[in-house]
């Protein structure tokens, strides 16, 4: 029991074993998480995980089936919105169209009877810090989709709380825009050091936001890190596969040693382990799947040691700065980045290495790292 007080002393959001069912189906299952002071979280996951849906809990939008949470070490779970020292912005902009952008952000202020001196301080410093000024005096119908949405994280600025909660802000926004944007919240972020916890379905906006990523599937938290530590070092098979485009390459086969060291066996072909940092013991005869990303393969002359073999181009693609080379070895397919000046004919032999320090195993039946 102290080590739960102490954890929630030292966290902005603590939630304990947070559980949400509609009827018979299990959204959330007994879920906990502990997000820092100042941290931007981000829980990341495919539609239907349960991120949205603990954001809502946090929120306050839902009432979780059990569990608590606290906000600044206060018990909040049975709490208005309103009184949880919150500010959220949703992925529809919900802006007050017959409004210009200046009432639009001091609505809530107004309704809650600010004073207006103070209203006037908190919209000039949320319009200075999103450098949206200019557009006070207009109205959302005169506004670009990114102004749009500066208005709408302006108004959950203006509210000055402790914790700001992003449900998706930049789904709606095209591929430019959201890039954009991105760099903006992470900037805001910096300025203002609150906690932010953001959800999104996009691993992009979580790799380059979060100082951590939740990662989600069926309601159950799978991995939680920083998001360096998600990529190279993923827990399973499921974040190995859902972190990375183009995605990790994955050969089915299984342990063994030969000449005194472990190795990884597939479709007769053996690769030396050499280097790899197991957190178990490597037994012969384990049926194992090795992951390795499409940096991590190295082709011709960016070969600088390691076993070496030889594969087949099945494919090319080129993607401007990088290529992309779908190579057959071993009875697989795998995809390779390669430099975008570098250039190979379908059919041509090359040679491949694998660097084996950035390599992922996964236990072939439970499909968690070794």
């Amino acid at each position: 029991m102290l080590n739960n007080v102490s954890a929630r002393a030292q966290s902005s959001v603590s939630i304990r074993e947070l559980s949400l069912s509609f009827g018979s189906v299990k959204v959330l299952e007994n879920l906990n998480l502990d997000i820092h002071d100042g941290e931007f979280l981000v829980l990341l996951g495919s539609s239907g995980c349960g991120k949205s849906t603990l954001l809502n809990c946090i929120a306050g939008l839902l009432e979780p089936t059990e569990g608590q949470i606290f906000i600044k070490d206060k018990n909040v779970t049975w709490e208005e919105p309103k009184d949880r020292g919150i500010g959220m912005v949703f992925q529809s902009y919900a802006l007050y169209p017959q409004m210009t952008v200046e009432k639009n952000l001091s609505f809530g202020l107004r309704v809650a009877k600010i004073p207006k001196a103070e209203i006037d301080r908190r919209v000039a410093r949320a319009s200075g810090i999103l450098q949206i000024e200019p557009l006070l005096k207009r109205k959302p119908s005169e506004l670009s989709g990114g102004q749009r949405q500066r208005v709408a994280i302006g108004r959950a600025l203006v509210r000055d709380v402790d914790v700001f909660l992003f449900d998706e802000p930049l789904s709606n926004l095209d591929a430019k825009l959201r890039s954009e944007l991105r760099v903006e919240i992470k900037r805001l972020h910096q300025a203002l050091k609150n906690t932010m916890i953001y959800v999104t379905h996009d691993q992009i906006e979580a790799l380059t936001l979060a100082d951590r990523i939740a990662i989600m599937k069926s309601g159950v938290i799978q991995q939680l890190d920083d998001p360096v530590t998600i990529y190279n070092k993923p827990k399973n098979r499921f974040v190995a596969a859902f972190i990375g485009s183009p995605a990790m390459n994955f050969l089915t086969g299984e342990l063994a040693e030969e000449g005194g060291r472990a190795v990884f066996r597939t479709n007769g072909v053996s690769f030396a382990l050499d280097g790899y940092d197991a957190s178990e013991p490597l037994k012969p005869g384990r049926k194992v799947t090795l992951g390795a990303r499409p940096e991590h393969i190295k082709v011709d002359g960016d070969i600088t040691g390691g076993e070496v073999h030889e594969a087949i181009v099945d494919i090319e693609e080129p993607m401007g700065a990088d290529n992309l080379l779908w190579l057959k070895h071993a009875g697989h397919v795998m995809s390779v980045r390669i430099g975008g000046a570098r250039r190979y004919a379908v059919g041509a032999k090359v040679r491949l290495a694998f660097d084996m320090t950035m390599a992922s195993l996964f236990d072939a039946e439970t499909e968690e790292r070794i």
